[in-house]
């Protein structure tokens, strides 16, 4: 059945009355399942402006839960592990910051990753970059479970990373194919919820699972989730990318794409905005244990707990994000969000140096959590919907910011406090110098008042 609710547009029959009216046509299935069906008078039939408008609303679901899913997979293959440090420092006779390194590998591999796939997708296609990288994260995950040393471990993590980057990638390059305007916004923000919760929840997962297995199960585990993801594709996801649109004019070669989006200006605003505020969550992802366990004195499990909290923020604001975007535009949403990143990361500061305890950093940090999650989405729209011909490329280039410019920024709070330990204020410092860039970047190079308003 057709769906064009939000889309009424009809066009009106100029046709004289004596002029014969044609054959009806027949419908026509497109590779994306959805079908354009015109009626009996195609010149009064609804136009639907986007492929995904006409897919059945079920069929929608199946693909907002795969879709999400496969994002999901870049962050847990990178997090997963994380509560197995000091095992593995013990089993392979090491140190710590030898172990950090194979962190490091893997996030310059899923980096560099995105920067391949998702030009690649736009060239030939959603499904064959998809397949292919995901197998290449199966073989790698059963290598890192097997691996009898350190280094065989790091070229496997390195090569897990790889493979795990066209999850994100992909999802987000087939929902733009699919999905345009305020449809767009509320598909995006089901991935962004999971971009944004993912790497929250993984170590938790990571823990619960070393409770039953050893180190090397938990590759395994990732093993598995990868070849599930490969089987699913193949069988449920089609390919939404029309050959006649991997070779429009202007952006038939990588270089080509690259300059089209690096040309634009919205997108690097954007881009310097999600990479600030993912270096933001990531420098409390990364100081977090330290801060709440050793600091404040919590127990592993109500450190868990409080993770779980938190993450409920990232939900809330991607949720409201979605529809506020959509009424107001996301640029505008951004100006708040951003906005409150900057104050509820300052108010970390300020109840720390008074003493405020446990409660005053978790009340304003909750806050700070839930401006992420309404920022998130945000920068995939305004990056995403100016650049249908060249998705791929562009959540390629926002994946790969995210994840290289967190991965540089968030040991800094470890070295600001490399003598007196870490605290809520130097924690919150990091945050605070990401937030203030982000809020520059939108006012002076997105510069919201000349952002179009996002078509139907």
């Amino acid at each position: 059945m057709l769906d064009t609710a939000s889309i009424p547009t009809q066009k009106p029959d100029t046709r004289t009355p004596e002029a014969p009216r044609p054959a009806a046509p027949q419908p026509h299935p497109s590779s994306t399942g959805a079908i354009r069906t015109l009626g009996s008078n195609p010149a009064t039939a609804p136009i639907v402006l986007h492929p995904g408008d006409s897919i059945p609303h079920r069929r929608r679901v199946l693909y907002i839960v795969l879709l999400g899913a496969l994002t999901a997979l870049g962050p847990f293959t990178i997090d997963l592990y994380l509560p197995a440090f000091p095992v593995l420092e013990a089993d392979f006779q090491t140190t710590a910051a030898m172990i950090q390194l194979t962190l490091t590998g893997t996030m310059i591999g899923f980096a560099m990753g995105q920067l391949i796939v998702g030009p690649l997708s736009d060239k030939v296609g959603r499904r064959i970059p998809l397949l292919s990288v995901t197998a290449l994260h199966v073989v790698a995950s059963v290598g890192a479970a097997l691996a009898p040393t350190l280094e065989l471990l790091s070229v496997a993590r390195v090569l897990q990373g790889a493979g795990a980057a066209a999850g994100g990638v992909v999802a987000a390059a087939i929902v733009r194919d699919l999905f345009g305007g305020r449809r767009l916004v509320v598909m995006l923000s089901r991935l962004a919820l999971v971009s944004g919760v993912a790497p929250v929840l993984a170590p938790l997962v990571g823990s619960a699972l070393l409770a039953v297995m050893p180190w090397r199960g938990v590759f395994v585990v990732l093993a598995v989730y990868g070849a599930i993801m490969l089987v699913a594709s193949i069988v449920l996801l089609p390919e939404t990318l029309p050959p006649a649109r991997r070779h429009d004019k202007g952006a038939t070669t990588v270089w080509q794409r690259y300059r089209s989006v690096f040309g634009d200006r919205v997108f690097i605003g954007v881009l310097i905005i999600g990479g600030m505020t993912f270096s933001g969550l990531f420098s409390y992802l990364s100081s977090s244990s330290f801060l709440f366990q050793l600091s404040y004195g919590l127990s592993p499990q109500q450190y868990g707990l409080m993770f779980a909290v938190n993450s409920l923020g990232v939900v809330v604001g991607v949720q409201a994000a979605s529809r506020l975007a959509a009424r107001f535009g996301p640029q505008w949403v951004m100006a708040w969000s951003t906005a409150v990143l900057v104050v509820a990361a300052s108010a970390i500061i300020v109840t720390d140096q008074l003493g405020l305890g446990l409660w005053g950093t978790v009340v304003p940090l909750f806050v700070f959590m839930t401006a992420c999650g309404f920022t998130f989405p945000c920068v995939q729209v305004l990056a995403l919907d100016r650049h249908g011909k060249a998705a791929g490329t562009a959540q390629s280039i926002i994946g790969a910011t995210n994840f290289g410019v967190a991965g540089l920024i968030s040991p800094l709070v470890g070295w600001i406090a490399k003598d007196a330990g870490i605290t809520a204020t130097t924690m919150a410092s990091v945050m605070v110098g990401c937030a203030v860039i982000g809020v520059l970047s939108l006012w002076f190079v997105v510069r919201p008042r000349t952002v179009e308003r996002l078509a139907p």
